[in-house]
C-alpha cells in the first residue's frame, strides 16, 4: 500500500513541531549563540521608544501589509509589552505561512524580569 503525503500534511506536521512560545531564557541563548533570527516588535512606536530589545518595529495592525518582509527560514520571534498582542500576531503569522513564528513569553516584561532588569517596564 502506497502512502502519499500532501504538502498540507507536511505543513501541519511542521507547524505542530515548533512550540508556539519561546521563553526569555531560550531567546537569550539563541541571541548569545549568534543564531540567525528575526525579531518583530508589534507595539506602537511610542511604546518602542520607551523600551525595546531591538528588532524591527511593525505595529500589530500593519502586520498583514508586511507579510513579504517576514522570513520563514529562521526563528521568527514576535514581542510586545506582555505577550498578549504578540500571541495574536504569532497566531496570525502561523495561519499565513509562517510556522516558524514564536511568541516571546511575557513580552518586554518577561525579558525585564528574567534577563535584563535595565529594560524598562511601563
Amino acid at each position: 500500500m502506497e502512502v502519499r503525503l500532501h504538502a498540507s500534511d507536511f505543513c501541519i506536521r511542521y507547524f505542530l513541531m515548533i512550540p508556539f512560545e519561546i521563553s526569555p531564557e531560550e531567546f537569550n541563548e539563541l541571541r548569545k549563540n549568534g543564531t540567525e533570527h528575526q525579531l518583530i516588535d508589534c507595539r506602537r512606536p511610542d511604546e518602542f521608544a520607551i523600551s525595546n530589545i531591538g528588532g524591527e518595529l511593525i505595529e500589530m495592525n500593519a502586520i498583514p501589509q508586511h507579510l513579504d518582509e517576514f522570513r520563514d527560514d529562521v526563528p521568527l520571534v514576535i514581542i510586545c509589552r506582555t505577550g498578549s498582542r504578540s500571541a495574536m500576531v504569532t497566531e496570525f503569522l502561523r495561519r499565513n505561512g509562517f510556522p516558524n513564528a514564536r511568541n516571546l513569553a511575557g513580552g518586554i516584561y518577561g525579558w525585564s524580569d528574567k534577563i535584563d532588569p535595565a529594560v524598562k517596564k511601563y
